[in-house]
């Protein structure tokens, strides 16, 4: 157990006064109630403290039955964004890390979780298309809405990215866009601001076109936006994806997967009419396009007003006026939640 953690943790008999004195070292707002091989017993927060004192009891009298046994923990492993979205799902800020026998390993803080510096990159998020190949889901929630282990899509990639330090996004909404924007608001309940590029419901912009909505001071401003679909289940790392961006020098950064797809016959290779080699149910790999980008802001001239525009047409347009556009190979987890298949995927449910 590192110090930081030892100076939160308290006997199960602690008394108040020595609670108060563990919650004031530890400037968590919370004592760790341990007990032997480190078990964790119990949390006791400075709101459990003056429920006590309230209740008339001394500074001497055991912590014990105004402590928190039916707290919420998670294992060692278990990603940011899901501790953070577990955080605003139970009102806690803070959640202890215990192993398999409930012994204290950390100890998760949303201070630290939302990271102690904003990062100034405004982020797009992409959220207007119809989701036809999932209806009749989408018929009753737009695609990004769709729940996944209790929450939308969507919430999750805002949360993936306030964990991150982003405070600014952008969601481009059309197709029951009432539906994102009634959930969402200002985006006050999940530690960013909100805003929203509202598509005419005839003219759908398409996945690039709506970043010809973004306010002027975007471009004014001068960082890299951060660009992504609003259907992705992923974990990757948003501060390598703007430091590879920035240290490359890039116009344009495409974030990748790889993708492999086994071929279920052997293959023949060829050299005019010879065979030179036959592979057995091969199994190529690609480098496929993630739906994650890092554009420039000088880059938003090229994308025309009212249009629908891919934004593989910005990238290739990029490409062929000769400006620098890199690959970042995504780490963690990915799934498109394109199909009924992929969205059975994300929430872990058989085929």
């Amino acid at each position: 157990m590192n110090e930081r953690l030892a100076r939160l943790c308290v006997s199960p008999e602690a008394t108040i006064r020595e609670t108060m004195a563990a919650i004031d070292v530890g400037a968590a707002e919370v004592a760790l109630l341990v007990g032997p091989g480190d078990q964790l017993v119990a949390l006791a927060t400075d709101g459990d403290v003056r429920r006590a004192l309230l209740a008339g009891q001394s500074l001497d009298a055991p912590i014990a039955p105004f402590a928190q046994r039916a707290f919420v923990s998670v294992e060692e492993g278990t990603s940011r964004a899901d501790v953070l979205e577990l955080m605003h799902a139970r009102f806690v800020n803070q959640v202890p890390i215990v192993d398999g026998r409930g012994a204290l390993r950390g100890l998760h803080l949303l201070r630290d979780l939302l990271g102690p510096e904003e990062r100034p990159n405004p982020a797009v998020i992409m959220a207007g298309g119809k989701g036809a190949r999932l209806r009749p889901l989408t018929a009753r929630l737009p695609k990004p809405m769709l729940p996944v282990a209790g929450r939308p899509i969507l919430e999750r990639v805002i949360l993936h990215l306030v964990g991150a330090g982003v405070r600014e996004v952008y969601l481009a909404v059309n197709y029951m866009a009432e539906t994102i924007e009634s959930h969402f608001g200002d985006g006050t309940r999940l530690g960013c601001r909100i805003e929203y590029l509202r598509e005419h419901p005839d003219h759908p912009l398409g996945t690039g076109g709506a970043l010809a909505l973004l306010p002027p001071s975007v471009r004014a401003d001068g960082h890299p936006i951060l660009v992504m679909n609003g259907d992705l289940i992923t974990q990757f790392d948003v501060g390598r994806l703007l430091a590879t961006h920035e240290q490359a020098g890039n116009a344009a950064t495409v974030g990748l997967r790889e993708y492999a797809h086994e071929v279920p016959f052997g293959v023949a290779r060829l050299r005019g009419n010879r065979i030179v080699r036959l592979e057995e149910k091969p199994t190529p790999v690609w480098s496929v396009n993630a739906g994650v980008y890092v554009l420039e802001p000088s880059l938003l001239d090229c994308v025309p007003v009212g249009q629908e525009f891919p934004i593989t047409e910005l990238i290739a347009g990029t490409i062929s006026h000769g400006l620098p556009v890199g690959a970042h190979y995504l780490d963690g987890d990915w799934i498109d939640v394109g199909r009924h298949d992929e969205l059975r995927r994300a929430r872990g449910e058989a085929s």
